[in-house]
């Protein structure tokens, strides 16, 4: 975790404070349970709870360093818990291993990261919604391989990116519901030494469902899943980011970051107003897709259990969640922000002499009876010339003299075949697929 990365409520979410509450409300739980069993006397949960309810600070430090000797951090917990509550402390994990507590942690801290996360992704989307239906009839080129193809939108644009983060979030709510298991088993899952109402108890206590089924851990499908997840909507930041960048270039300059009053570009240059922004999500992005590998990695654990993905999770967990917050944050701000400038999104339409409508003549010339082949190699030879003036020269103006071209269709078909709106005719179609009447 990076603090010029981070934002505090989900960086709260993985402090050791945080992560020995939730141990010990798992372990009272499962002690409450217990008591009402007859396994351990009802007095050591209310002893458990009458201790909680004093607002106890957890001494990090003083578990630490009893960690420094057991070498178990549960154990190490366990201890210091006794020392806080005293002898009523000793019925606490009957029947229970370490993975029970520390996995059953991991899904509640995945889980509420996740909320966090759809919070996140619900600001997206309305910044993403807002900004579209102020562009939806925005001109602008579309292009592929990064050349000018035919027109669009900027909101057309925009409403793809709301429908890629849409998808995001359905998916991660799956992700959420997947991850958000609880495992109190006992040793190898058998639920030999504990009976399985504990972890029913503890699951509906800390808001999670039941493991259908476990060996000594949560099974690691569900954490590679969850990741993956991450790492998908990662990549959608991320493709958003690059297309602001190109964007924002200056032979394009289409749109650009809101550049603050004060902010500086270059250290060297000072007319420099660079995408800054979008470039460190591009890299943000990276690092969330840098946990999906070693996620899919800990699935394949050794039998009922080892503990080759514990050193993982311990650095992934909190650096993909915490992160990608942050990165869904900023989009978020640059897409509230962003300048756009339709003047120029004109001109760049404009550049290349008509070009961007030579499909529709094509499409007009075999319609008049022409083979495919014929019209195609028509158009072209008049579109090299545009091409090759760099724009200077006019599509239209070529094809009107083109005497294959004016025996098929007249100068009035001609320049109806390069009319804008005619590219725009179902952009609200499309706008009522994304989002609705």
């Amino acid at each position: 975790m990076v603090p010029r990365y981070s934002r505090p409520a989900i960086v709260a979410l993985w402090q050791p404070e945080t992560k020995y509450r939730i141990w010990f409300e798992i372990e009272a739980h499962a002690t409450e349970k217990l008591g009402e069993l007859g396994v351990v006397p009802k007095s050591a949960a209310q002893a458990l709870w009458t201790w909680w309810d004093t607002g106890p600070e957890i001494d990090v430090a003083a578990i630490d360093k009893i960690e420094a000797v057991t070498r178990h951090d549960v154990i190490a917990f366990l201890t210091w818990v006794s020392e806080q509550v005293g002898d009523e402390a000793r019925f606490m994990h009957q029947g229970m291993t370490s993975s029970d507590v520390l996995d059953t942690t991991l899904a509640v801290q995945l889980a509420r990261s996740a909320d966090l996360l759809l919070a996140d992704l619900d600001a997206l989307l309305a910044a993403l919604k807002r900004r579209a239906l102020e562009h939806k009839y925005t001109p602008t080129i579309g292009r592929s391989h990064g050349i000018h193809a035919e027109p669009v939108t900027f909101g057309f644009k925009l409403a793809q990116a709301y429908a890629e983060f849409a998808r995001g979030r359905e998916r991660l709510v799956a992700a959420r519901a997947e991850i958000a298991t609880c495992a109190i088993s006992g040793a190898v899952g058998t639920f030999a030494n504990i009976d399985p109402t504990v972890e029913e108890h503890v699951a509906s206590a800390m808001g999670l469902t039941t493991e259908p089924i476990s060996t000594q851990v949560i099974p690691r499908d569900r954490h590679a899943m969850f990741f993956a997840t991450l790492g998908v909507i990662a990549s959608s930041i991320e493709r958003l980011a690059t297309e602001i960048r190109h964007l924002q270039r200056t032979e394009v300059l289409e749109a650009e970051e809101y550049f603050s009053p004060g902010q500086k570009g270059s250290s060297a240059m000072p007319h420099k107003r660079n995408p800054v922004l979008s470039e460190n999500l591009t890299g943000l992005a990276r690092v969330v897709r840098g946990a999906v590998v070693p996620a899919m990695e800990n699935v394949a654990l050794w039998h009922e259990r080892d503990i080759s993905h514990s050193s993982v999770e311990r650095f992934i967990g909190p650096d993909a969640c915490i992160t990608l917050d942050f990165a869904l944050a900023r989009l978020t701000g640059v897409i509230d922000k962003l300048l756009v400038y339709p003047e120029r999104m004109q001109k760049n339409l404009d550049r290349m002499g008509g070009l961007v409508h030579s499909q529709r003549v094509l499409l007009a010339l075999t319609q008049a009876g022409l083979s495919r082949e014929d019209a195609y190699a028509i158009v072209q030879r008049n579109a090299m010339k545009v091409w090759e003036s760099d724009g200077e020269l006019s599509l239209l103006d070529l094809l009107k003299g083109d005497p294959q071209v004016t025996a098929a269709i007249s100068p009035a078909e001609l320049e109806e075949k390069f009319d804008l709106a005619y590219h725009l005719r179902q952009i609200d179609r499309i706008f009522e697929r994304v989002f609705g009447t």
